[in-house]
């Protein structure tokens, strides 16, 4: 295994320790494992310190899945994760990107039944 692929394994599982042992070491935040996926789109979504942690070190926040057009604000947003989603927001993820199917992050949330999601989302873009 390759050290990105480590990575993203700390990442998926919420590991921030050893998410920022791997940074430390040198693994690169926007690198992908070898599913073609960076840290950042297979962290674990509750897992708001890994997220934080990834970002603050320069990891993309609108990179999209190849095969679906989904960023990891469409992630959080269809879990129902709304400090995750918060969190991303803060490091401008774009709440107004479409994957492939052009569903936004409100729409993913909406048809999954997470309304403070939507709620939020409705608000941030209202004030926008």
């Amino acid at each position: 295994m390759t050290l990105v692929d480590d990575l993203a394994s700390a990442a998926a599982t919420g590991n921030t320790a050893g998410v920022e042992d791997l940074l430390r070491r040198g693994a690169d935040v926007n690198g992908v494992n070898k599913y073609g996926r960076t840290p950042l789109q297979v962290m674990m979504m509750g897992s708001t310190p890994v997220a934080r942690l990834l970002l603050a070190r320069g990891s993309r926040p609108n990179v999209a899945d190849s095969s679906t057009g989904t960023t990891p604000l469409h992630d959080a947003a269809r879990e129902g994760f709304l400090d995750t989603l918060r969190v991303l927001l803060e490091f401008k993820a774009d709440p107004g990107a479409r994957d492939h199917f052009n569903s936004r992050p409100v729409d993913l949330a909406r048809q999954s039944g997470h309304d403070d999601v939507v709620e939020f989302l409705k608000l941030l873009e209202e004030a926008n």
